[in-house]
């Protein structure tokens, strides 16, 4: 999808309280004032470029919109770098969000998150956000997976990160065609969390439970029928996480869509733009208080 006219695309840097310089693009609608702001927490692996035709459709609805790259990651690279995942929610998203709310002080602020990205919500330091909106993010403990794929996210853990990681100096995720190479200790942390039943609660609740225990606002989870990186339990065990937040759950068929396959990361296809990402923008006006947006030519 190439960029509205009505909408423009900047990039820019953020810098995290450590230092770290990060990338992030910024979406701003061209000729008026945004009437909200929306901070886009990418997958695992996933650079921010691939949410840029999403990021453009809500900038054209009226928000305004920021992407950063995690450190590691992307324009925020290279992968081989001091990183772990405790850093990308308090520090590089926090950063992020910070910058969000000096822009935007005034105006009620929204959090989408992709697969990891829902899941670091929590460590998200000063979180000023209004509503929370999270496409196939999931708890990674490997006992919520049903069936044959619960062994695969046993061996995932305790055989397949620790192996490769000690072979490459990082998770090769490339090689694999998922994504980008992630930073050792992003993959050695994120394979710690995933063998406990708490997840990343098992570091939250060793600090007072974080956001996952405070933030209270409305969270819509949506998981996928034929997305095997995060089928329905595991999503609904990220809920239980978030005690303190008003949940309701989505689940999406690929036949009800008249699709053939969603998947983990079809949700962001430009192919959807009228139909779930206006479903997206929707849920996220209306939870933070705002009126439909007026229909795009």
């Amino acid at each position: 999808m190439q960029i509205p006219d009505d909408v423009t695309v900047t990039a820019t840097q953020l810098s995290a309280y450590d230092g770290v310089t990060l990338a992030a693009d910024h979406f701003v609608p061209q000729g008026r004032r945004p009437s909200y702001g929306v901070l886009i927490a990418p997958a695992m692996g996933v650079p921010r470029g691939y949410y840029r035709s999403f990021a453009a459709a809500l900038a054209q609805g009226g928000a305004q919109v920021l992407v950063p790259d995690y450190r590691g990651i992307g324009g925020s690279g290279p992968a081989k770098q001091d990183a772990s995942l405790r850093l990308w929610g308090e520090a590089d998203l926090s950063a992020a969000a910070a910058r969000l709310r000096a822009e935007l002080p005034n105006l009620p602020l929204g959090y989408v998150g992709h697969s990891v990205g829902g899941q670091l919500f929590g460590l998200v330091q000063g979180a000023a956000f209004d509503a929370a909106y999270f496409v196939a993010s999931q708890s990674g403990y490997w006992r919520g997976w049903p069936g044959l794929s619960r062994v695969g996210m046993w061996a995932f853990w305790h055989l397949v990160v620790p192996g490769l990681t000690a072979g490459y100096g990082l998770l090769p995720m490339r090689r694999f065609g998922q994504g980008e190479d992630v930073p050792l200790g992003v993959a050695r942390e994120w394979a710690s969390w995933g063998k406990h039943p708490r997840y990343m609660r098992s570091y939250a609740d060793n600090h007072g439970g974080l956001g996952y225990a405070r933030w209270s606002g409305p969270m819509r989870l949506i998981s996928i029928s034929d997305d095997g990186f995060a089928p329905a339990p595991t999503v609904d065990a990220l809920a239980s996480l978030y005690e303190a937040a008003r949940t309701d759950r989505v689940h999406l068929t690929p036949e009800g869509l008249g699709l053939k396959s969603l998947g983990h990361f079809g949700y962001f296809r430009p192919a959807h733009r009228e139909t779930l990402w206006r479903d997206a923008e929707s849920w996220l006006r209306t939870n933070l208080g705002l009126p439909s947006a007026a229909p795009r030519e």
